[in-house]
């Protein structure tokens, strides 16, 4: 098996493919470089920081529950902190990640090699609209796919659902986790999150439910989503087809 320090080549051939339907998206070496500069300094604080408000991402390791040599893939794995815990919390799946900051990545792959995971723990640099899993990992589809607050900082979101959906395998799950509409929540509060996240470049997804109802009925898929939290967060499964 290869391990983290050979995919931390960071191959922009990946990167390459046209957009889903012809959909306008950021070229990646500009999100690259957007994020790199988001996260240059932030990556050596971010999980100690963003444990306090980036709610449900325990939940969502904790309901991924792969089969015994299932293969995991997180989009946008930032840090590899949910990589690394599904790793502990499931010793017979492979996990795979992607993101399209090179310094999120060197975070990573130095956390990987320091929980002692790197022979089953790999990660690349790709852009979420646009990868070739077979190229960067061997695998053509994947038993669960989770995105954790991620769809919220890609320009091109819906893109990124559609080329998540493409690579379940048979029965496979997509699992998503990201802000929700705070309705439940103060004005006040709602006002206030959304002008901080914005300055990171973060954008909640309030037409999550609508975009994906229609993707997963494209695709015949089953669709169930929560909004815990008040709507805090927003909570989406998407169950494909056996």
């Amino acid at each position: 098996m290869i391990s983290t320090t050979k995919t931390a080549r960071f191959d922009d051939r990946a990167l390459t493919d046209p957009p889903s339907r012809g959909r306008a998206r950021v070229p990646a070496a500009a999100a690259t470089e957007l994020m790199n500069r988001v996260y240059r300094r932030q990556r050596h604080i971010y999980d100690l920081t963003r444990k306090w408000f980036l709610l449900g991402r325990d939940r969502l390791i904790e309901d991924l529950r792969p089969s015994p040599g299932a293969a995991v893939l997180e989009i946008g794995c930032g840090t590899g902190r949910n990589l690394i815990a599904a790793a502990q919390r499931y010793p017979d799946a492979e996990l795979f990640g992607i993101d399209v900051s090179t310094n999120m990545l060197t975070s990573a792959i130095e956390a990987i090699a320091h929980a002692g995971l790197s022979s089953r723990v790999r990660v690349a640099h790709a852009d979420a609209t646009a990868f070739d899993p077979h190229m960067l990992f061997g695998k053509r589809r994947f038993e669960r796919i989770m995105i954790s607050y991620s769809l919220s900082m890609i320009p091109g979101w819906h893109v990124a659902l559609e080329v998540a959906l493409s690579l379940l395998a048979g029965g496979g799950r997509l699992q998503i986790v990201d802000f929700g509409g705070q309705e439940r929540l103060p004005r006040w509060f709602r006002s206030l999150l959304r002008a901080w996240l914005a300055r990171f470049h973060v954008t909640p997804r309030d037409d999550l439910e609508a975009t994906l109802s229609a993707q997963a009925a494209q695709a015949g898929a089953k669709l169930a989503i929560e909004r815990p939290y008040r709507d805090y967060v927003q909570y989406a499964v998407v169950q494909a087809a056996g």
